[in-house]
Order: C-alpha cells, then sequence, then structure tokens
C-alpha cells in the first residue's frame, strides 16, 4: 500500500489550514498569532498523532508486523489514533496502560475496546520500564514479530512526519509554538526548519526542563542539539517550562475556564492538557511582550482532545452523583 493509499484509506485531510486568531489579548507589539489546524486532519487520528505514526503505519501496512505494541495512560491521544488505525489496517494492537481503569473505564479506554485492542494494565514500577531495552526485549518474547511503538510515537521514524508541517506551510512565520511532552513533535520541528529563519518554542506540558530537554535532544543531531546550559545550537529553539500547572495532567479552574472561553471566542476547541497549556503560555509571553515587535507566530494544534473528553466524563458523572 502507498502512503497516499492509505491517507486516502484512512480519511485523511491534508494539508492542514493556517488560520490567524483574532485574539482580545494585550499585544503593545503588533504580534499576529496564528494557528496551524492539525485538529482537523481527522476527527479520531487528529494532529500530531497522524505525523508521528505516520511513517511507522506506512511500513506496516506494506508488511504488517503479528501485533502492534504501545503505551499510554487512560486518556492516551496517541493509543486512541493508534487504535483506530490498527483496526482499520486489521493489526492487533496491544496498548500497556500506565494504572488499572479495569472498574473505572475511560471514554478512551472504551473505545480501545471496541475497535478490538488487548488492554494490559501494569503499575507505575513495571509502566517506568517502557524505555528498558531489558523489558522490551521480554515483550518481544512474549509477542513474537510485533512491532513495538514508543509512548506517543515519539521515534526517529517520527520525524519526517512530523516535518511534512513546515513543508505544507504556505507563508514564512518567525517562530513555530508548540506543546512538549514526549519531545518528538519538538525534535521534527526543529529539523524541518534548520535551514530557515523560523524559530521554534516549545511549551512544556510537564514538569521537568532538564528532563524535556533530554527527551528532544536524543533525537536531533549533535549541531542541533541545546546544551542545558543554554548553550546556543545552530538551529535556534527554546524550550518554556513555566506553564505546566504542576506536572503532566495537572490543572486549575482558572486554566479550565480559560480553554472554555478561548473555544467560544475562536470556536477552535482546546483542552488543558496540552493545547490549552500551549494557548495559555502564548497569552502570557505575548501579553509581556516577550517577542520581538510584528513577529509572526504560528501555534501548532497538535490535535488530541482526549483530556476534553475526560474532563467532559468527570463532570458528567459528578452531577448524576448530586442527582442521586
Amino acid at each position: 500500500m502507498t502512503a497516499s493509499k492509505l491517507t486516502q484509506e484512512l480519511g485523511i485531510q491534508l494539508p492542514s489550514a493556517e488560520q490567524q486568531l483574532r485574539l482580545n489579548w494585550k499585544n503593545d507589539h503588533g504580534v499576529e498569532v496564528w494557528i496551524k489546524r492539525d485538529d482537523l486532519i481527522h476527527p479520531i487520528i487528529s494532529g500530531n498523532k497522524w505525523r508521528k505514526l505516520s511513517q511507522t503505519l506506512f511500513s506496516a501496512a506494506h508488511s504488517p508486523p503479528a501485533k502492534i505494541i504501545s503505551f499510554g495512560g487512560g486518556h492516551s491521544n496517541h493509543l486512541h489514533a493508534l487504535g483506530f488505525c490498527c483496526q482499520k489496517l486489521n493489526i492487533p494492537l496491544l496498548a500497556v496502560i500506565r494504572g488499572d481503569y479495569s472498574q473505572n473505564m475511560t471514554p478512551m479506554l472504551n473505545d480501545l475496546e471496541r475497535w478490538g485492542a488487548q488492554l494490559e494494565w501494569v503499575n507505575k514500577i513495571t509502566y517506568a520500564k517502557r524505555t528498558d531495552n531489558t523489558y522490551l526485549e521480554v515483550l518481544r518474547q512474549n509477542h513474537p514479530n510485533s512491532l513495538i511503538i514508543p509512548e506517543g510515537g515519539s521515534q526517529h521514524q517520527a520525524l519526517s512526519g512530523v516535518a511534512s508541517i513546515v513543508t505544507e506551510l504556505t507563508q514564512e512565520f518567525d517562530l513555530i509554538v508548540a506543546p512538549v511532552a514526549s519531545g518528538g513533535t519538538m525534535a521534527g520541528l526543529i529539523q524541518a526548519t534548520q535551514n530557515s529563519k523560523t524559530r521554534v518554542l516549545g511549551i512544556g506540558v510537564l514538569k521537568g526542563h532538564d528532563y524535556l530537554h533530554e527527551l528532544v535532544n536524543q533525537f536531533l543531531p549533535n549541531e542541533s542539539k541545546k546544551q542545558l546550559n543554554g548553550q546556543k545550537a545552530s538551529t535556534d529553539w527554546q524550550l518554556n517550562s513555566d506553564f505546566h500547572f504542576g506536572g503532566y495532567a495537572k490543572k486549575t479552574p482558572e486554566l479550565i475556564a480559560f480553554c472554555e472561553q478561548f473555544e467560544q471566542d475562536n470556536n477552535i476547541p482546546i483542552e488543558p492538557i496540552y493545547s490549552g497549556k500551549l494557548f495559555w503560555g502564548l497569552r502570557q509571553l505575548v501579553e509581556s511582550n516577550h517577542f520581538p515587535a510584528g513577529s509572526k507566530i504560528l501555534a501548532l494544534h497538535t490535535g488530541g482532545l482526549q483530556g476534553k473528553r475526560a474532563l467532559a466524563n468527570i463532570m458528567t458523572k459528578r452531577n448524576k452523583h448530586a442527582v442521586d
């Protein structure tokens, strides 16, 4: 199966639109904020999930493995997209889940089961081994001829898929801003802009500034790596860790209200795990005149709204309990 045929079969709509945002943010320097609507390329396989998985899935469709194995939490956008793709490609999926949700299934996990995925609950100690070679070798022995995809789909094969975000652009931007969790999207954007004047800024959505740098650096050639002391690399990129709200999936009523207001004002859905923290951080930086006057900024909407879906599910349960 060719790449174009697979894209057509899955219903991926490319390229995604570039849309200027009309924001009510304080903006003394005439900064333009645009958004790349990768959330619209597919209702399930949206955003950077498709970008990071595309090359691997092309290979898997051409030469199907016995099984695909990957990792994530109970609200994983990555596993949700991968589960749908595996069902469409008729490839079994083993989803290794952080925590036991068997008595409290999330909407995402219900979808995986409906699509025929096998769910394996593991504790935090076991899940922490997801990059350990010994643990991965045991998985390979227990599941012969299987393909293991890292958490979040972040691996070297993902970078060319992410780079297509940049090659699709119809205009030049001074800066591309994206949320950072597993590092693959950020690394792909850095490599794709290395011969241009466009800079890349990552907004960390989890704690651990040094840890996030290491995640991004592992995918980059030496000349593009950023040293933790701030030493400039040949490719100009930065990572901001001021807007994680306490850690991965941590949120506050203020952040949730911001997401709701942003969606109401712009008719663009965002959630408090990734895109919400991205736009929150971007607003703080714009309003503090962090960017040069007249900067043209592109924010990457990386899709994946399982965080929004999970929040709605929680509110529904609370309301039900209140009525009962």
